[in-house]
Order: structure tokens, then C-alpha cells, then sequence
């Protein structure tokens, strides 16, 4: 028998049961995990009204682990856990398919991995789609980037964008967040200037800001949160500049208008993770493993047991964790 969270009714925190060990179908391995992150992905798909439809319960949650294979090898892995039917990561030992394993290189720290995770591939590939396919390409490379403004700054998605732009070559990251720890911890990444949301900013008054803060250009917005700050971020785009969205924090909709877009032939890209192959996910993965292995790149994070889960979760559903949380499973 192993330890897993299970949950059993969706909206609520999943608890911890005794669960028989998982037999691997034929394209499976078992994988003895070390730590699972809790995703606003696992929170919305335990949700029960999520755009995959609600999710067959029990089950156990996790889309995304560390972990390490029969012989000793760490892996970072993925589940559909929470999107179809069967387990996730929560548990002492998990089966996945052989294709969603990603071997991760000797001393990789697997719980800071484990906080990255998809996260980090979404900035990375994010940083791809508005800079072209030749630029980010290498680490300390010439990206083709100027400045690149990183709304939702904050939070793992746009802590790990400062960081991979700034490895992929651009010149300056200019970081918008709304706490003052999150500007200093922005700051700290490497961003050259921090701007605060502050709750009363409209969207002339943040782009006036970012304007200031800015030293010419700005060529790339990786923006996580849309709302109002994407319309203002919009307005201070070079000619041609892009705006990536991938994500809605701030608002389903944003109040950018016509005469911005034409006047500078912007482009407003969108992405999500789930147009990435399977090679292509595997490839970021371990690009952003290495450079965490090297020191190069962090994501704030909280480990906490296993047994700890049903608060874990709860912080992380009502927005009171620090940074990602991050389920201690198994001792390597």
C-alpha cells in the first residue's frame, strides 16, 4: 500500500488514504515520487467546473511531479490527472506513460524543479512565441530582445519570465507587480525596474508609468494577468512589438482599443501549454531544469508534507500560499 491525497469531492481539499501500489499499463513506469506541486491548474480542474467538465471521483490530484524511476534516475513527469480519468502525482508512487518522463540532469534539486515545473516551461515558451523562433534559443544568447515589460511579476509564471529573458539575451526586464515584496523580489531577479499596480491605477496612468521606467522600446510583453494592465502595456509597444497573453488574473477581458493596435501593427499572441508536443514540453523542461541545476534560475516556494495537503490546498485555492506550493512525498 502507499500514501496519496485523495479527493472525493470536488471543492473540497483532498485528504490522505492508503491506496494499493499502481500496476503500469504495457507504455507506463512507475515513478517513486519525491515531491508534487499544487497548481492553480489541479485547484481549478478539483474545482468541478473546469473546461474539462468535473472530474471522476476519487481520484488522486497532480498534473506535474519529480520523482525517481526503479533505477535510481530523476525524472520530472506529467499526469492528466483532474482532465481525465486516473491519478495524479499526489502519491508515494504513481504509474505514467514512458512519453510524459523527462529525465533531469545529476543534482538537479527536484523540489525547486518541482515548483518550476510547467510554470516555467509556459515563460520560456511564452518568451519564444513573441520573440521569434531564432531568438531565447541559447542561454546568455542574443534573444533579438531589447526590453521586455513582465506583468503578474509576482507570481511563478512571471518570476521565472524575468529570469529566462534575461538568460535568452534581452537587454532589460522591466517587472509590474502589486506588492512591494514581489517588486523587491523582482528586483532581486534581475528586473532593471519594477512599477507597482496599484489598486486606483487606470490604464493611462499604468502606461505613463511603465513609459518612465522604460529606456526606449519596449519590444515584448509577457503578460499572465489581461485586464487593464494588458491594455496599458499595450500602449507602450514599439512598432510591431508584441503582448503574449497567457493567462486572465486581472480580468477576462481588456479595454485596449483599435487605434492602438493599428497605429503600431501590434501583435496580441495567446498561449497555453497544451499546444506544446509532447517533444516540445520535454525540451523546455530541460532547458529550465538545467538552468535551476546551475543555480541560474528559482521560483519562490513552500515544501510542506504530505500529510499537510488539505491546508496546502485550501492557501493555494484561496491565494494565501507563498509562492508554489510544494508537497514533500517521498525522501530521496
Amino acid at each position: 500500500m502507499i500514501d496519496a491525497a485523495v479527493l472525493r469531492v470536488c471543492g473540497q481539499p483532498p485528504t490522505i488514504a492508503r491506496r494499493p501500489v499502481p500496476v503500469p499499463a504495457d507504455d507506463e513506469v512507475l515513478v517513486q515520487v519525491v515531491a508534487a506541486p499544487i497548481t492553480p491548474l489541479d485547484v481549478l480542474c478539483a474545482s468541478g467546473a473546469s473546461y474539462f467538465g468535473a472530474p471522476a471521483t476519487p481520484y488522486v490530484p497532480g498534473v506535474q511531479g519529480v520523482g525517481c524511476l526503479p533505477d535510481g534516475t530523476a525524472v520530472w513527469f506529467a499526469t492528466s490527472a483532474g482532465m481525465r480519468p486516473g491519478d495524479g502525482s499526489m502519491a508515494s508512487i504513481v504509474a505514467v506513460r514512458s512519453d510524459d518522463v523527462v529525465p533531469l540532469p545529476p543534482g538537479a534539486p527536484l523540489e525547486l524543479i518541482a515548483a518550476l515545473g510547467l510554470s516555467a516551461v509556459a515563460a520560456l515558451s511564452a518568451l519564444r512565441a513573441g520573440a521569434g523562433s531564432s531568438a531565447l534559443s541559447t542561454p546568455g544568447g542574443d534573444g533579438g530582445l531589447g526590453q521586455v515589460v513582465v506583468l503578474g511579476a509576482g507570481g511563478v509564471v512571471g518570476q521565472a519570465a524575468i529570469q529566462l529573458a534575461l538568460l535568452g539575451g534581452a537587454r532589460r526586464v522591466i517587472a509590474v507587480t502589486r506588492s512591494p515584496a514581489s517588486l523587491a523580489r523582482a528586483a532581486a531577479l534581475g528586473a532593471a525596474a519594477t512599477v507597482p499596480l496599484l489598486p486606483d491605477d487606470s490604464e493611462t496612468g499604468l502606461a505613463d508609468c511603465l513609459r518612465d521606467a522604460a529606456e526606449g522600446p519596449v519590444d515584448l510583453v509577457i503578460d499572465p494577468v489581461f485586464g487593464m494592465p494588458a491594455a496599458a502595456a499595450l500602449r507602450v509597444l514599439r512598432p510591431g512589438g508584441t503582448l503574449v497573453n497567457l493567462g486572465s488574473a486581472a480580468g477576462a477581458t481588456a479595454p485596449f482599443d483599435s487605434a492602438t493596435l493599428r497605429s503600431g501593427s501590434l501583435r496580441i499572441v495567446g498561449y497555453t501549454n497544451n499546444a506544446l508536443t509532447t517533444l516540445e514540453r520535454a525540451s523546455a523542461l530541460t532547458e529550465i531544469a538545467a538552468h535551476a541545476t546551475a543555480g541560474a534560475l528559482t521560483v519562490t516556494h513552500e515544501v510542506v508534507p504530505l500529510a499537510a495537503v488539505a491546508e496546502a490546498w485550501t492557501r493555494q485555492a484561496i491565494g494565501k500560499a507563498y509562492g508554489r506550493m510544494v508537497l514533500s512525498i517521498v525522501d530521496r
